[in-house]
């Protein structure tokens, strides 16, 4: 079975065949930094950084970019506040929202645009459009004419009458169309930069399609980010590249669904959010990663309480069963580097069926009774082979259960309380037993 993935553009599960062979070219919108990242910013975050390690562990090669928008009115609005150049608080943000995703086991993408290193870009960009009709400048401000797009909505499954009523859609009397947006702002506030339209800055939507075009060309594999960002801002960066490349920018566009918290929205305006950075350790980040991925992508997550001690203790279990059988395989010189063949197939299986994530927990569940039962019985052996599966499976998935190998004096250790349970030499197996509680090995 090849992978089968849900293209929001076709509204439909559609088999996945890259553009040029076994490359992969994948973008995901990344962050506004101008605050930190709560744990619902961090849900796209974990699963394209995990879809990353599938495609690769499916033997695609991959290329994933994901921008950085370091300029914004948000990012302006909290330079001013802090008396700072908007240049050292996107820096400062930038840089906790590594350490924020490093937390929750997602690696740096292989490619980080900064929309500030595009402008020049984005300026030539936006006066091809007006050049050919697709954009107006009044007053410096320059705005896209989504009337020349026939098949504007096309993503967010809309048509131009009902948005064009929709409350989303701001007023603004400069624009010809209410569905109109901005492309370029005039601005006497903040960071501007010099243009044919005027002083200004470019608009957010501009900023992903000129980046996606300068790093990838025409059309690239997968476009992806939060659902929120199907409608406007995936539309519109659509509409853009059909007026100057006739393309849909990207084959396949994938959107993952909200973490709400108490049938919210997650938002700093409510109040209602948990900070990546205020998670207490690494192992809470596992917790989050897991409770993310083993939920459906598509649909919104439900967090409260009760769901993350579900997740902290299904990592628990993983994590006593892991630890136990890997410590005893590593004293008897029992490790093996293969793997069950069809626990792999299995979870092949499964993730090509558009990452069905329920079906894998059920799999992961399935080899940890296994591996107990296999260490209750003592077939090292095998227990080896199912050991290394399970690894690899978290591997792929990004699950890190922080167990690593023993050094010498802790394996010794290991060894002689073995040892001494076996002879039943009680007072000798608890004081190595109290040695390795110390160094919390077990």
């Amino acid at each position: 079975m090849s992978l089968k993935i849900y293209n929001s553009l076709s509204n439909k599960i559609e088999e996945f065949k890259p553009i040029n062979g076994n490359k992969v070219n994948m973008y995901v919108c990344g962050p506004t930094v101008y605050n930190y990242i709560h744990i619902g910013n961090a849900r796209p975050v974990i699963f394209y950084d995990m879809m990353r390690n599938y495609l690769k562990f499916s033997g695609y090669d991959v290329t994933y970019a994901s921008n950085i928008t370091d300029i914004d009115d948000k990012i302006i609005n909290q330079a001013i506040k802090e008396n700072k150049t908007e240049k050292v608080v996107a820096k400062f943000f930038e840089d906790a929202f590594f350490e924020a995703t490093a937390k929750v086991g997602s690696k740096k993408p292989d490619l980080i645009p900064h929309a500030t290193e595009y402008i020049p870009e984005m300026i030539n960009f936006i006066d091809e459009l007006i050049k050919k009709g697709y954009a107006y400048n009044v007053d410096g401000d320059v705005f896209f004419r989504v009337s020349k797009i026939s098949d504007y909505g096309i993503l967010s499954n809309q048509v131009s009458e009902d948005l064009d009523s929709g409350a989303r859609i701001s007023v603004n009397n400069k624009k010809e169309s209410p569905l109109d947006f901005a492309l370029w702002k005039n601005t006497d506030v903040g960071i501007k930069w010099e243009s044919p339209f005027g002083l200004g800055r470019p608009g957010w939507h501009t900023e992903c399609v000129v980046m996606n075009h300068k790093l990838f060309g025409d059309v690239i594999d997968i476009h992806g980010g939060g659902m929120d960002l199907k409608f406007p801002h995936h539309e519109n960066e659509i509409a853009q590249a059909k007026a100057l490349y006739n393309t849909n920018l990207a084959k396949y566009w994938i959107h993952v669904g909200r973490l709400n918290m108490k049938g919210q929205k997650m938002s700093k305006s409510l109040g209602n959010v948990i900070l990546v950075k205020d998670l207490k350790d690494s192992t809470e980040g596992m917790i989050l990663r897991s409770l993310i991925l083993f939920s459906p992508y598509r649909n919104n997550i439900e967090y409260d309480e009760d769901l993350r001690n579900l997740y902290a203790k299904e990592y628990d279990k993983w994590q006593r069963a892991y630890k136990q059988s890997l410590y005893q395989l590593q004293a008897l010189d029992k490790l093996s580097n293969d793997v069950v063949k069809e626990d792999i197939d299995e979870f092949k299986l499964q993730m090509d069926d558009d990452f069905n994530v329920q079906n894998v927990l059920t799999l992961i569940n399935s080899i940890v009774k296994d591996i107990n039962t296999l260490l209750r019985s003592k077939d090292y052996d095998k227990l080896a082979v199912k050991v290394n599966t399970f690894k690899t499976i978290l591997d792929v998935l990004g699950i890190n259960l922080f167990v690593e190998l023993l050094d010498d004096e802790s394996l010794n250790d290991y060894k002689n309380w073995n040892e001494a349970r076996i002879n039943k030499d009680f007072e000798k197996a608890d004081m190595y037993r109290q040695k390795l509680i110390e160094k919390g090995l077990i």
